[in-house]
């Protein structure tokens, strides 16, 4: 073998959000399905999300997404504008306001500029300044990180931050990246998965079942806050009977170091 198919593929910036309610039998949490065309993750129930672009780097951020933060400034810029473009869910609020914008103004923007926004036609920074809104960044807060382990050709660095307030927006998937979007309880995710209704690749069932621990948001972000993110990049063997047994460090806090993960999508998202 060539020391060129030896180099590991590059993992890529990404952010994914964690969007949170409390619903009358426990927290919820905004989900999207991936289009059966896309290349990663295909028909997976995902937490929204996405690769960081260019657009979400620049001192223009200063004032529309104010700091500081605990991981780069783009992973937050980046998982806001992904939120706004695959889920409809805007996180950002006015100017010298607390709480996050409400849905009738978030529906009208959505329903203005989402489509623009992906067909290149504004800029999601543009969009922030012309409603006079900022990203509602302290309310965002670092929930994990993982890595594509290394055999996997499609690698992501990806940082997942936890809306630390419940959302009111109702949320819409965009049509295209995703096909659906639903508000769920972790567990049932995680029960509909088992019983082959869902597809999860394995970082999200992963945070699923931490996420399925807590009773309310307010618990979920006090937990939250109080752990310390340790990096996950899962190192992959198979077992003698074709299975993927993946080990993840026992300091990130998911109560297992080794899982056998037999659903069909690759891992690490």
């Amino acid at each position: 073998m060539s020391d060129e198919k030896k180099t590991p593929a590059p993992a890529r910036p990404a952010a994914t959000v964690v969007i949170l309610r409390d619903g009358p039998e426990g927290i919820e949490t905004f989900m999207v399905v991936r289009h059966h065309a896309i290349d990663f993750a295909s028909g997976a129930l995902v937490f929204p999300g996405g690769k960081v672009d260019e657009q979400d780097k620049g001192g223009e951020w200063d004032d529309l997404a104010p700091g500081p933060f605990p991981i780069a400034r783009e992973f937050v810029v980046a998982a806001a504008r992904e939120t706004f473009e695959e889920a409809g869910l805007l996180l950002a609020r006015r100017k010298g306001v607390g709480d996050l914008l409400g849905h009738d103004d978030v529906h009208r923007i959505v329903t203005a500029d989402r489509a623009r926004l992906i067909d290149g036609e504004t800029t999601f920074a543009d969009i922030l300044r012309r409603e006079e809104l900022e990203v509602a960044t302290d309310l965002l807060v670092h929930f994990a990180h993982w890595i594509t382990p290394v055999p996997v050709p499609k690698r992501f660095d990806t940082q997942f931050l936890l809306v630390a307030a419940p959302v009111a927006q109702l949320g819409a998937h965009d049509g295209s990246e995703s096909v659906e979007g639903i508000w769920i309880r972790p567990q049932v995710a995680l029960d509909e998965a088992d019983a082959g209704k869902r597809t999860l690749v394995f970082a999200t069932a992963m945070n699923l079942k931490k996420l399925a621990r807590h009773a309310s948001v307010a618990e979920t972000v006090a937990a939250t806050r109080a752990d310390k993110v340790v990096t996950v990049m899962p190192r992959l063997e198979r077992t003698p009977e074709g299975q993927r047994k993946l080990h993840i460090p026992a300091e990130a806090g998911y109560g297992v170091t080794e899982v056998v993960h037999d659903m069909p999508s690759l891992p690490g998202h």
